[in-house]
């Protein structure tokens, strides 16, 4: 389970974060997960409540954003949501790409600070 080396990443990411601001309790942490980053929400969900046990963060939430995959037609240069992987092709011309501009996020976005 690589998600739990994840959450523990994010928790170091905030706890870093809380102390360049003085300590500040850090309320909820913000991601952005795509469908392709290879990490699955509900795991990532139950190994940060496992990462922060004991941590500076350990009353945080995470809230995780799902971003969609969106593809770019080297034929029409359109850019489109697409549902699922296997569908790599553009709506608007039924052309296949494989150029994906968006959907292999994970990133921290945001921490919620309480002041």
């Amino acid at each position: 389970m690589h998600e739990l080396s994840i959450a523990l990443g994010i928790v170091d990411i905030a706890q870093d974060e809380a102390g360049r601001r003085g300590g500040v309790p850090v309320v909820a942490v913000h991601v952005k997960l795509g469908p392709l980053s290879g990490v699955v929400k509900e795991a990532l969900t139950s190994a940060y409540e496992l990462a922060r046990e004991g941590s500076s963060v350990a009353e945080s939430e995470l809230i995780i954003e799902e971003t969609p995959i969106v593809i770019r037609c080297s034929k029409c240069d359109a850019e489109a949501t697409v549902p699922s992987v296997y569908e790599l092709c553009c709506p608007r011309c039924g052309t296949p790409t494989a150029d994906i501009v968006c959907g292999r996020e994970l990133e921290v976005t945001a921490l919620e600070i309480e002041e």
